[in-house]
C-alpha cells in the first residue's frame, strides 16, 4: 500500500501520540498485566461481554507502536496512533469529580496515559 500521509502530518500524529501517551512501553505493560486493568473498557457489543476490551487490547498495540522505529511506522499505525489522540482528548474532558482510582482513570491509563502524571 503506497504511502498517502505526507511527512508533514506523520510529524504531527507522532508528536500528538507522544503527548497523550504519558506511560512508558514498560509502564504501560505492567499495567495492562493488572486486574485492575482487565476490568474496564467496552467489551462486545452489550459493552458488557466477556474477553479483552477495545482499551486493553489498544493499550498492547500502543506498547508495540512505542517500540518500531518512527521510518517502520505506516498507515495502520498512524491511523491507530489517531484513534488514541482521540480518544485521550475526549476522556479527559469527561474527567469526573473524583478522579483517583477511578474506572475514568482506569480506562485512560490502557489507553496509555496516566491522567496522575503531570
Amino acid at each position: 500500500m503506497a504511502d498517502t500521509i505526507d511527512a508533514d502530518e506523520r510529524t504531527k500524529v507522532r508528536k500528538e501520540f507522544h503527548d497523550a501517551v504519558n506511560m512508558t512501553p514498560a509502564e504501560l505493560e505492567k499495567w495492562l498485566a493488572t486486574e485492575e486493568s482487565r476490568e474496564v473498557g467496552f467489551k462486545g457489543a452489550d459493552g458488557h461481554g466477556s474477553g479483552e476490551s477495545v482499551g486493553h487490547k489498544s493499550g498492547t498495540r500502543i506498547i508495540e507502536l512505542l517500540r518500531t522505529k518512527v521510518a517502520d511506522l505506516d498507515e495502520d499505525d498512524l491511523a491507530h496512533m489517531k484513534k488514541v489522540v482521540g480518544y485521550v482528548h475526549r476522556h479527559l474532558a469527561q474527567k469526573p469529580d473524583h478522579p483517583d482510582g477511578s474506572r475514568w482513570a482506569a480506562s485512560l491509563k490502557n489507553w496509555g496515559h496516566d491522567p496522575a502524571r503531570k
